[in-house]
């Protein structure tokens, strides 16, 4: 059957109950946690780290899917695997020796994956798709939430799939940005096998029902 997942973004939630938030995703029909990390460098954006992770590792029950949006992330992986980091996924954008970060992060237990910004063009995957477990596609231009969604992504989403499907390999398409009750049937139909969602359910007056639609 073909993946329907959602991962609602924790960067729209409400931190001063993010106890209470992640309650609500466990009740929910949610299928991953997605944690933004932002370092301000390669984003202009800084978010959350580690006090956070161990938050989101008491109070979530969820697979948790960290994309890591930062200069050398190869420095911080082990943590972030330790910190409860089921998935890790790095920019291709940021890292240099991209090969050995994916090994790196299954090396340690995680599965991994690769990142490509709006601009970025498809083919910088030919060398790594089949080495790894998840290709997230941006469909706004990292560091904020809330933009609107950038309509290029559909095409991008079925060069992906087809890049996937001529290589044998198993990895999964991720999108993040701009994701909404309008658009998620299409990205599904698409190709995408799982959907990134912030402000779409946290300003949502219900949360919980809007995950059930954003799966159909």
């Amino acid at each position: 059957m073909k993946n329907r997942l959602i991962a609602p973004s924790l960067l729209s939630a409400d931190f001063g109950n993010l106890q209470r938030d992640l309650e609500m995703l466990n009740r929910s029909q949610a299928d991953w946690l997605h944690v933004d990390v932002m370092d301000g460098r390669f984003v202009p954006n800084i978010s959350f780290g580690f006090p956070v992770m161990k938050t989101i590792l008491e109070h979530g029950k969820k697979f948790v899917d960290v994309h890591l949006m930062i200069l050398q992330p190869e420095n911080y992986i082990k943590e972030f695997i330790e910190a409860g980091a089921d998935l890790v996924s790095v920019h291709v954008e940021a890292s240099t020796h991209l090969h050995r970060t994916v090994s790196l992060i299954q090396d340690l237990g995680a599965k991994a994956g690769v990142v490509l910004n709006p601009s970025t063009p498809v083919a910088m995957l030919e060398d790594i798709i089949e080495q790894v477990d998840l290709v997230l596609l941006m469909s706004v231009n990292p560091g904020f939430g809330g933009q609107k969604f950038i309509e290029n992504t559909y095409k991008k989403v079925a060069q992906t799939k087809e890049m996937i499907l001529l290589r044998n390999s198993t990895a999964l398409i991720e999108i993040d940005g701009g994701v909404n009750l309008e658009n998620a049937s299409k990205l599904f139909a698409a190709g995408a096998d799982v959907l990134v969602a912030g402000n779409a359910v946290f300003a949502s007056q219900d949360p919980e029902r809007t995950i059930e639609l954003l799966k159909i």
